[in-house]
């Protein structure tokens, strides 16, 4: 007999722009979220029963319905009343899990004043969260974000590294280091203010990528995730993603020109990509 292991099932890239509407002040948000169940729906595989099932344009409905009434401030804070209501109404249901993504867009500034009804996206970068829980669990929140490009250029090196035959990349003590920056953290089973918590995280990132004299991406990173784990006992681990954002130091000598570390040309492919999860330990 062939038996379902595991199943899971969903509606994915739910798309979503909402808009609030206060006295002459507008706030816009765009989601992409993404419904996952996972229960007693072996019938359905098995013997083609869909009594169990509910539509996955039941659930993109159901996205929208929330949305409008909802008063959450925050992704996390709608992916969760999202995972209680599919919980409440499916008792068929083991598990829910919603994730939400959010392009980041910004009031327009003219004259140095943000209009209240005009927008900007600003930067590609993509905030992110999942949020998991059984009908009888706790909730399990994961919250970062995704292409956030930084560069720095200056404390940067990339030196001691091993050499063989088929070496050609020189040592360098002075280098730029640009990355893609992806960060996921997974926020401890309490009671949690998420939104100001992100922004934390976030700067707290980013001032360890500004301020460290790093020795390589490696380096870099783990002092990344070591500054917020340092400083958010709200956080358990984190994980981030670095590929490099290379830009290579043009050789103007045919020129009969030097190059004092100042003329580069960025290269997209192919690029290193650096890994690394991080948690306490003791």
């Amino acid at each position: 007999m062939i038996a379902v292991a595991e199943n899971k099932y969903g509606k994915s890239r739910v798309r979503l722009v909402k808009v609030e509407r206060k006295d002459g002040w507008h706030e816009l948000r765009e989601w992409t979220i993404a419904v996952l169940l996972q229960g007693d729906f072996a019938s359905c595989f098995v013997e083609g029963d869909n009594c169990k099932i509910l539509p996955t344009d039941t659930m993109k409905n159901t996205v929208y319905s929330l949305a409008r009434d909802s008063s959450a401030a925050c992704l996390e804070d709608f992916a969760k009343e999202l995972v209680e209501f599919f919980l409440q109404h499916n008792p068929q249901v083991s598990e829910v899990e919603v994730g939400i993504s959010e392009k980041a867009w910004e009031h327009l500034q003219c004259g140095g004043q943000p209009q209240p009804t005009t927008f900007i996206q600003a930067s590609r970068e993509i905030q992110t969260t999942n949020v998991a829980r059984t009908q009888k669990g706790d909730l399990c929140v994961s919250s970062g974000f995704e292409d956030l490009v930084v560069m720095k250029t200056s404390g940067s090196a990339f030196e001691g590294y091993i050499q063989d035959s088929l070496t050609t990349l020189p040592p360098a003590r002075d280098r730029l280091l640009g990355s893609a920056v992806s960060a996921h953290w997974r926020y401890a089973p309490t009671l949690v203010d998420f939104g100001p918590l992100r922004a934390k995280a976030r700067e707290i990132l980013l001032t360890a990528f500004a301020g460290h004299e790093s020795k390589s991406v490696q380096h870099t990173l783990y002092a990344m995730g070591k500054s917020v784990l340092e400083q958010l006992p709200e956080v358990e681990d984190i994980e981030l993603t670095m590929p490099n954002k290379h830009c290579l130091l043009v050789d103007l000598s045919p020129f009969g020109q030097d190059n004092p570390n100042e003329i580069f040309v960025p290269v997209d492919e192919p690029h290193g990509n650096i890994q690394a999860r991080l948690r306490r330990q003791g």
